[in-house]
């Protein structure tokens, strides 16, 4: 587990892409508030001792429902209060939305590194984190802002319920691993992963809050922060497969492992559990270097996690349940009934008798004669028809013969393209931080005067080697056949590159994880990418890998570069 110590952590301003734009190009999620964060750590009580600082004594601030901090942030609701700090459930009145605030004296021994941290992680910017939105200090106190998301339910919550199926914890250490490795990438740690420190949106994302700043607020520090992050991704992964906590203590609502027997692998915990993932959950875990009697090495870095992922069999969605047709129905025109009035309920068909036979000789003779007739006039009639019926064939074979020979066809008609609707979209990212993440819906609101943009790069058109290129993941709502993806761009010019890559979620593991469906150039404002291998998917990645140069742009760029706008993306199937 991380090492713990009462030194703050001082995490490094070190954004670390390469080059960005002049400007700020901060970004926020549209989401608004999260479940109230619960501190269950066996380790810390709850509490309002203050801690002092250099010079002063820090004490907790006499705070309150309703109290404004920068006459914006109204607080409404206090969810932790402990160690000298205390986090708040709040409304930003500018903005007109919920946030979350964490409180603390500007001479608390921890306020320096707090805002440290919280403003490195402001500058990461990936969508994959609970955003931080503000880190001020003022009036003898610090506070940091950050996000609320309604929609998510912390892990813990889940759990709470039974263990995670295969594909969604899958799809969780997929998208934890991928965020944590990203932010290391960054000189970013978290230290503090656990099940109430990750969130699952309504739409399937997994998200993580407290990036740096809860271990910052804490005092927690680690000499391999790396493998601490690793172990502890372990840790949720392996409560996400058993509902069990792999150490002894009991945590987060979850019962630990039996005393003395030792970190045993999560498939002799709970029948049923997935090999391949019981495995990966103990490469990530510090085990002494058991791996589950498999004898795989074990992951130390979440870049070595994300890689150990990519290289398993994918875990595909369970099938959805087959629903039975409703009852076949009696129509009108069923044996008996055809031509009759269809019945109401509650209403009883009157029988009709058929007409009474005819008897006499005459009647007899009269219905010989009329069968004669009727016969007569079917084998006439039917030997006209077949021979119009073979005489249009003959036209027929001669059209087709004639299309073929002059145009192979070319007048067969085509199916008509149809339009796929766009239901949600998120960025994906790489390497390095995000774009623009809080612009992804201008690509699909219908308005091609609204933009979601790349960062504007000192060399190009090929993005390589500051990144392998930036995009978005759209959701179509269900698998689709897709046929061509239409891109307005703002920018013309010596090049852009687009590729269109299946993927099986919206917040993908890794590129290597996804499948290549087709690609094109342009060098005007119009990219159209016609899908070279047809496969059914619901996620599809519009992924640029080269940008053309350009000139100052006052609507987006206030300098020249390598960059690209897209103003919509259209998909038809």
């Amino acid at each position: 587990m991380a090492e713990r110590s009462t030194a703050a952590v001082d995490v490094a301003d070190n954004s670390g892409e390469q080059p960005l734009t002049a400007e700020a190009d901060q970004s926020t999620a549209d989401g608004v508030a999260q479940n109230p964060e619960r501190d269950t750590d066996s380790d810390e009580a709850q509490g309002s001792g203050g801690t002092e600082g250099p010079g002063r004594k820090a004490s907790t601030p006499e705070l309150h429902s309703g109290h404004k901090l920068a006459r914006r942030y109204r607080l409404e609701e206090c969810v932790t209060r402990l160690d000298g700090f205390s986090s708040w459930r709040a409304v930003d009145e500018k903005l007109r939305r919920a946030v979350g605030v964490h409180v603390l004296p500007a001479g608390h021994a921890r306020a320096r590194s707090v805002l440290a941290a919280a403003r490195s992680s402001a500058l990461l910017g990936d969508p994959r984190f609970v955003q931080v939105l503000d880190a001020v200090e003022e009036n003898d106190l610090v506070y940091v802002v950050h996000e609320w998301l309604p929609d998510a339910t912390e892990l813990s919550t889940l759990l709470a319920g039974g263990p995670l199926e295969p594909h969604d914890a899958y799809q969780m250490v997929s998208q934890i691993a991928a965020a944590m490795a990203a932010a290391h990438r960054e000189g970013l740690a978290h230290l503090r992963l656990n099940p109430n420190a990750v969130l699952r949106t309504s739409t399937g994302q997994w998200r993580i809050r407290g990036l740096a700043v809860n271990a910052a607020l804490r005092g927690i520090s680690s000499t391999t922060p790396q493998r601490a992050d690793t172990e502890a991704i372990g840790a949720l992964l392996y409560a996400a497969l058993t509902q069990r906590w792999p150490y002894e203590n009991d945590a987060y609502g979850l019962a630990g492992l039996p005393k003395d027997i030792g970190l045993i692998p999560p498939d002799q915990v709970r029948a049923g559990v997935h090999r391949g993932l019981s495995e990966l959950s103990m490469r990530a875990l510090v085990n002494d270097g058991a791996t589950a009697s498999r004898h795989e090495a074990p992951c130390t870095t979440p870049e070595e996690l994300v890689k150990a992922i990519g290289e398993m069999p994918r875990i595909r969605p369970p099938e959805p349940a087959f629903t039975a047709p409703p009852d076949y129905q009696r129509t009108s025109y069923q044996q008996g009934s055809y031509g009759r009035p269809a019945a109401h309920a509650g209403t009883a068909q009157p029988l009709v008798p058929p007409p009474p036979p005819l008897q006499s000789r005459t009647g007899k003779a009269l219905k010989w004669a009329v069968s004669a007739l009727l016969i007569a006039a079917l084998g006439l009639g039917s030997w006209q028809l077949a021979d119009a019926l073979m005489d249009r064939g003959d036209k027929q074979d001669d059209t087709n013969k004639s299309q073929t020979t002059d145009g192979g066809g070319k007048n067969a008609v085509k199916p008509k393209p149809v339009p796929i609707k766009i239901q949600n979209g998120q960025e994906f990212v790489a390497k390095g931080g995000a774009q623009s993440p809080g612009n992804v819906p201008n690509t699909y609101d219908g308005d091609a005067s609204t933009y979601w943009k790349t960062k504007s790069f000192n060399e190009g058109p090929t993005i390589a080697p500051y990144k392998p290129g930036v995009g978005i993941v759209y959701d179509l709502g269900s698998a689709k056949k897709v046929s061509t993806a239409t891109l307005d761009l703002r920018y013309g010019g010596d090049h852009t590159t687009v590729e269109l890559y299946a993927t099986d979620s919206l917040t993908p593991a890794s590129l290597d994880s996804m499948t290549k469906i087709g690609s094109a150039t342009t060098m005007g404002t119009t990219a159209t990418v016609k899908v070279s291998k047809q496969v059914k998917t619901q996620y599809v990645l519009v992924w640029l890998t080269a940008v053309p140069n350009s000139g100052y742009d006052s609507a987006l760029y206030s300098r020249a570069g390598y960059k690209q706008a897209i103003g919509e993306v259209k998909f038809t199937g």
